[in-house]
């Protein structure tokens, strides 16, 4: 969380956070109020710009990005914003890296959502999905890079925990062997429709977004983000009739379903019904 620009709760009282660090906007088309070509020339622009102002690529070990965003609103960025990111990292010689920690290991209806646009980093960082709730993370880079490290000068606390490692081979199987990605992927078209059909009779849902079982709904009010005391309301709508949801967002004005990878079509409905009388009694 050293890094995140997600809200302040986050580091108020942390201070001071490493240095060095600069912040690009990330390209959240709906916040902005443009399309996607728009927003990915207005976000490229401002990360060259960063380059030329605040830091030199000579200076600039790597950017930074998360391919679906997470704390910050599960956010999707345009395509073509990735393939530029990944074009300026190419000329300038600085690392691309992805933070796949909530988007990886079948979240997105992929194995990770780079997989979306086509576009490989130079490094992956993962943890969340890949050993069923056992102490696992993990850094993925080129052979090259890698070698880099003099050994025995990079190290973590759960680094080869043997338990955790044998958690996390037998939910990668399962997830293969049961195809649970796509699974994802299709349950996410189904509740992405489902959520979009509520969203043209509920004005309060100014946008639905998002990869596979990683999906925003975000609340608004006279298009400026809702109070977050209307998504909490909604939350324990939800909450009193069985359906657990999480916020997320600067304003916690975001409401993200993250379901389980093997959850059925008849679940979702239910969800669907469940959101949808918690709508009802706060609209």
């Amino acid at each position: 969380m050293a890094l995140t620009t997600s809200k302040t709760i986050y580091r108020t009282g942390y201070q001071s956070l490493p240095a060095g660090v600069f912040v690009s906007p990330y390209p959240y088309a709906y916040k902005l109020g443009l399309n996607e070509a728009k927003t990915a020339e207005y976000c490229l622009g401002a990360l060259e710009e960063l380059l030329f102002s605040q830091t030199s690529p000579a200076e600039t070990a790597a950017i930074l990005i998360e391919p679906e965003l997470g704390e910050g609103g599960y956010v999707t960025p345009p395509e073509v914003f990735m393939n530029g990111l990944r074009a300026i990292c190419d000329r300038t010689g600085i690392l691309l890296i992805f933070d796949e920690v909530q988007s990886g290991f079948g979240r997105t209806g992929k194995w990770f959502a780079q997989e979306h646009f086509g576009v490989v980093p130079d490094i992956m960082t993962v943890a969340n999905g890949i050993a069923s709730g056992l102490p696992l993370s993990g850094v993925f880079s080129r052979l090259d890079l890698m070698k880099k490290w003099q050994i025995g000068s990079h190290g973590g606390t759960y680094g080869g925990n043997p338990v955790a490692c044998a958690a996390g081979v037998a939910t990668i199987h399962a997830m293969r062997d049961e195809d649970m990605p796509g699974n994802a992927a299709k349950r996410g078209v189904q509740l992405t429709t489902g959520l979009r059909k509520l969203q043209e009779e509920f004005p309060l849902i100014g946008d639905v977004r998002g990869f596979g079982l990683m999906i925003g709904t975000e609340f608004t009010a006279n298009n400026k983000p809702a109070d977050k005391s209307i998504t909490k309301a909604v939350i324990h709508a939800c909450e009193e009739r069985g359906l657990l949801l999480l916020s997320c967002g600067t304003y916690d004005n975001v409401i993200r379903w993250i379901p389980p990878l093997i959850v059925n079509e008849a679940q979702v409905n239910d969800a669907l019904g469940i959101f949808t009388e918690a709508l009802k009694q706060n609209q």
